[in-house]
């Protein structure tokens, strides 16, 4: 069966079309820049990969891009095999606890909640209504980002504010990255063959959070009311005292609304560095002497073991401390490092299998606590949702 995997950005839409139940990936592509006369869209087919730039002006004219691609490339016969499509949301609020199949009152509750995501939901409801127009008949179903959160108790997801904010406004920590977190923790309660085992996922890229589960339950994770909360990342600070926002509002005479911009897109490791927010540049400098991006890189192992040690006294323990996304899976420095932060809890680093990449233990069997590079797969995640819901 056929399934259709979709995540709608303001100006991109990716997708995967993979054979389910066997979780096998069909094909996959990109089309970005929608908006533009010199969008891009790239779908793989095989081993090879196709590439056509063109004026694409709405998410509408990408959708039909992507069928008629399908189509026309000998992918599929036929729309009429597609069975099925999930779309990724950022934000499910309070009100949806799980995945949702999409009709128009659901369209509505996630237009509902875009205050608390103005840059993702909209853009998400934007994918949604064009697949909706080519797939008319297809069961549509919403995989939110913050579901898999929705076990956090309150201790663990209410601020230390006004508690009518939470009341009339929704204020709280939602939490995201949730389907790379639960796909992750689910795979490593197998690998652990322990079902009630206590585990710290590390999604560590661009954008990067971490989260707490115990016995396959989220109960609690870095991101907080937006992504902007938690560890510093590629652009993002992290956490940061509220009052600095009036500080440098002040003194540069710019609105809130323009710091928040620079917190979001001009601070992490871009903003220590100067450099870049890619790892790979910071790691590439560190190594030439720069101390600024050898401060970047330590402002965030810091932050990351503070959580680490956070949670494993809020769990009462931890058996395994999980790594993914394109920092957590491919550099091997930053786990050590992060691994190095956090001996205390009595890990011990396998250097030969940490120097590699792929599901693997990265660790000694002398190891308390262990650790293992977990890839993740949300598009998978996305489908199985679907499949659920049929």
């Amino acid at each position: 069966m056929k399934i259709m995997a979709v995540n709608a950005g303001s100006s991109s839409l990716k997708f995967q079309l993979l054979d389910m139940p066997s979780e096998g990936v069909i094909t996959s592509g990109l089309v970005e820049r929608i908006g533009y006369y010199n969008a891009v869209f790239t779908m793989k087919k095989d081993d090879e990969k196709i590439t056509v730039t063109q004026e694409i002006l709405n998410h509408k004219e990408a959708v039909h891009l992507v069928v008629e691609g399908l189509i026309k490339n000998g992918i599929i016969e036929s729309l009429d095999e597609i069975k099925g499509v999930g779309h990724r949301v950022v934000q499910g609020g309070e009100i949806f606890k799980n995945s949702a199949i999409i009709t128009d009152e659901v369209i509505e509750q996630i237009k509902s909640l875009s205050d608390l995501a103005p840059l993702h939901n909209p853009a998400n409801i934007t994918g949604i209504e064009a697949f909706r127009s080519f797939l008319p008949n297809v069961i549509q179903v919403a995989v939110f980002d913050t579901t898999f959160h929705q076990t956090m108790t309150e201790d663990a997801f209410l601020y230390a504010t006004p508690y009518e904010w939470y009341q009339n406004y929704g204020v709280r920590k939602y939490g995201f990255h949730g389907t790379s977190h639960q796909f992750v923790s689910e795979r490593a309660v197998e690998l652990l063959d322990n079902p009630k085992a206590k585990v710290i996922v590390c999604h560590l890229g661009n954008g990067a959070s971490l989260c707490a589960v115990d016995g396959g339950k989220s109960v609690d994770t870095s991101m907080g009311l937006t992504p902007l909360e938690g560890i510093p990342m590629g652009t993002r600070s992290g956490n940061i005292d509220p009052t600095v926002l009036m500080l440098i509002a002040d003194k540069e005479n710019k609105s809130y609304a323009e710091v928040l911009d620079d917190l979001n897109k001009r601070s992490g490791f871009l903003g220590v560095s100067g450099i870049s927010n890619d790892s790979r540049d910071i790691l590439r400098e560190m190594r030439n002497g720069n101390h600024r991006a050898a401060l970047a890189h330590q402002i965030q192992v810091k932050r990351i073991a503070d959580y680490i040690g956070s949670y494993y006294v809020y769990m009462g323990g931890l058996d395994a401390i999980i790594f993914t996304a394109g920092i957590g899976e491919n550099e091997g420095f930053v786990r050590a490092s992060i691994l190095q932060a956090v001996k205390v809890l009595g890990v011990e680093v396998d250097p030969v299998e940490n120097a590699k990449r792929g599901e693997r233990l990265i660790t000694t069997p002398n190891s308390k606590v262990k650790a293992f590079i977990i890839p993740t797969n949300e598009e998978v995640m996305i489908a199985r949702e679907v499949m659920r819901l049929k």
